[in-house]
């Protein structure tokens, strides 16, 4: 009798981990708006050669997390023709996922998790706790996201996770920006609450033209630092 074969690990390939890693990185903040990615020194700080991390940022640069400059890479690659583009593909297809939301969320035990992370967001809010405030922002996300019956519409809107993720990081450290958002999420929240698909659509278009505001004004100040900085070394 033939032994039950159980499929092997196989262990990513070292481009595919310095990509990762990378990601990690961008999308946690730790690499900086403006911040320049050279070949030899990330190879040298990653222990590798620098074929896998010029594949990396390569596909970092295909994702938009990362922009060619000069010789090498700027990490926080989103322009201004960047930000419209995510923006109007966002305009498009978030209205219409969170307007299939609502039909889940008007069940109070659907509807919880909603409610929690606007508690939570408020709660950062009062206290200048940003991080907390990033995190409660991206539990209300997701909990609405579940929401949503189509799933390749989920999917859709999954491709641009990273830039999300990246966006959140680069506009809510500002308490004003904070504000905005904790209104806008209580809207949508309470939308969803009453059923009112329209409702929610209205206040998330609303909520994504708040945020591309925000990040317009102050997305170039960090690169603008960085090349001033540069430019005195």
């Amino acid at each position: 009798m033939r032994p039950q074969l159980k499929p092997l690990d196989r262990p990513l390939a070292l481009g595919d981990r310095v990509y990762q890693t990378l990601r990690a990185l961008l999308r946690e903040g730790k690499l900086g708006a403006g911040e320049r990615l050279r070949e030899v020194p990330l190879a040298a700080q990653l222990g590798v050669s620098r074929t896998p991390v010029r594949e990396a940022l390569a596909r970092l640069a295909s994702e938009g997390l990362v922009a060619a400059e000069g010789r090498g890479y700027v990490s926080g690659g989103v322009g201004h023709g960047d930000v419209d583009d995510i923006y109007e593909l966002r305009s498009l297809l978030e209205p219409a996922a969170i307007r299939q939301a609502a039909t889940v969320a008007r069940d109070p035990k659907a509807h919880a998790p909603l409610a929690a992370a606007v508690r939570e967001c408020a709660g950062a809010h009062r206290s200048g706790d940003a991080s907390g405030f990033m995190a409660g922002n991206a539990r209300f996300r997701s909990a609405w996201l579940g929401m949503v019956r189509n799933r390749q519409l989920v999917r859709a809107i999954e491709r641009y996770a990273s830039h999300v993720q990246h966006l959140r990081l680069v506009t809510l450290s500002d308490p004003r920006v904070r504000e905005v958002a904790l209104a806008g999420m209580k809207r949508i929240s309470a939308a969803l609450a009453a059923g009112d698909g329209e409702g929610a659509a209205r206040a998330m278009r609303d909520q994504l033209e708040a945020a591309r505001a925000a990040l317009l004004a102050s997305g170039d100040a960090p690169r603008k630092r960085a090349r001033r900085a540069a430019a005195r070394r």
